[in-house]
Parts: C-alpha cells; structure tokens; sequence
C-alpha cells in the first residue's frame, strides 16, 4: 500500500467563489469541510476532491505548472463549456497557442489556465470530462510520482511523461524540458493520504526514499506535513483519514 491522491488543492484570493465556478463548470457540488478547504468539491467517480484554501499572493508568473484538460464529445459540446465557463466568469487568455492546434485556452476567476480540448482526442479518450491535469516538469518528477501513487506510466516519449490510475479517470501529464523556473509557492498542489490503517511518518519517509524533500520537518497545525517533489513542486501529506 502506498499514499493516495486524496485532493487537488487551489490557493486562491475567494475560495468559495472559486470552487463554486468550478462546480459549475464540472457539474460537482460545493460542499464544507473544515479539514479540506473553505469550500470543497468531494470527491468523483476517480477518487479525488478538489480543495480551495485562501491564499494572500496574487498570481505573478505566466502560467501555473498544473492546468485542467476538459474533454469534448463533439463540437457542440466543446463550445458549450466553453459558454458556460464564460458565463460563470472565465475568459479567453493567450498563452502562445496556434489556432491550428484547436483547443480554447481559458482562465477561472483567479486567473488559473485551464483548456478545452476538441473532439476525437485519442491521448485523452476514456479519461473522463476532466481529461489530464497538465503539468510542466521533467521526467524525473513523472517517474517520482508513477512510483509515489503507484499509477503506471502510460506514456515515456522524449523526456514527456503521463501516468494514470489503474482505475482510471484523469491522466496526469508532464510535458518535459525546458521546466520554467519556480518562482514562490505555486497555486495548485497535490494532498496525499496514507491508505487506510497506514502511517503518514511512514509515507513521509517512503517518499523522501524516492527523491522527495521536507520543506518543513514540523507538521503543520491542521497536522500536513509539506514537502517537495523533485522539481520542488509543494505538496502535503495529511494525517490518516
């Protein structure tokens, strides 16, 4: 047994607000839980929620390194999310992409990218409305997290990797060098558990086994314990749930 992915958590300036325009655009309800956010979207048929925590830094760097992939069955269907994701107060950013590549680059409220990928999408077929999480990093970092979830590579091509649950559901993709330099905490980052019965000292040290770092050795007052992938992305591991 080894950690689970237990939430995606967003930092954002009004987290309800921001994880009621995600319920609307993923068709999720909003929900309370003191221990996972202000606001919550529990968890789906693939198993993890997305948390939304008040975070005071304001956005200072071009794109984040984890956006959404949302899947469409059809043209129609494309252009109704993006709709409805301009109603719910998205807008159309420009983050460099070709017309000719056909996908809609958006941002929610707090200016996180996120893209609509048209029909017939082969790499993301399967994978559920919420297609990938798409990250910048290396392919150290998709090794280190194939083997932190124990979710097997799907892809190892030219230094870009992509892992996804045995169960399915939303790949998880990194799409290599060059890795944009950090720059302060980032916006989005992974909550990990302990499976059930399972120790969170014991994950820690099984994940610093495999390349992880302690950003902090004390646990936090809520009980997360912070540490560092190998591209020093921040993540968290919580007490046993």
């Amino acid at each position: 047994m080894t950690c689970q992915l237990y939430a995606l958590c967003f930092d954002a300036s009004r987290p309800r607000d921001l994880a009621a325009f995600w319920a609307g655009v993923l068709g999720r309800r909003l929900s309370d839980d003191p221990r996972d956010g202000v606001a919550v979207l529990p968890a789906d048929e693939h198993g993890f929620r997305l948390g939304f925590f008040p975070g005071a830094e304001p956005k200072t760097v071009a794109n984040n390194r984890i956006h959404f992939d949302l899947t469409s069955t059809s043209p129609e269907n494309m252009r109704e999310t993006v709709d409805r994701a301009l109603r719910l107060g998205g807008r159309h950013i420009d983050v460099g992409q070709l017309p000719e590549e056909g996908h809609v680059v958006l941002a929610d409220p707090d200016g996180n990218e996120f893209c609509v990928i048209p029909p017939d999408n082969a790499f993301l077929a399967g994978c559920g409305f919420l297609g990938a999480l798409a990250c910048d990093g290396s392919q150290a970092v998709g090794y280190f997290w194939s083997a932190a979830l124990q979710w097997p590579l799907v892809w190892d091509q030219d230094e870009e990797t992509a892992i996804q649950s045995p169960h399915g559901g939303p790949k998880i993709t990194w799409g290599g060098p060059p890795v944009a330099p950090q720059h302060g905490r980032n916006r989005l980052h992974f909550d990990l558990t302990p499976p059930p019965g399972g120790d969170q000292r014991a994950e820690v040290d099984h994940l610093l086994s495999l390349g992880a770092k302690l950003l902090d050795p004390a646990p936090r007052e809520d009980g997360r314990i912070t540490m560092l992938d190998p591209d020093d992305n921040e993540f968290c591991v919580l007490t046993p749930r």
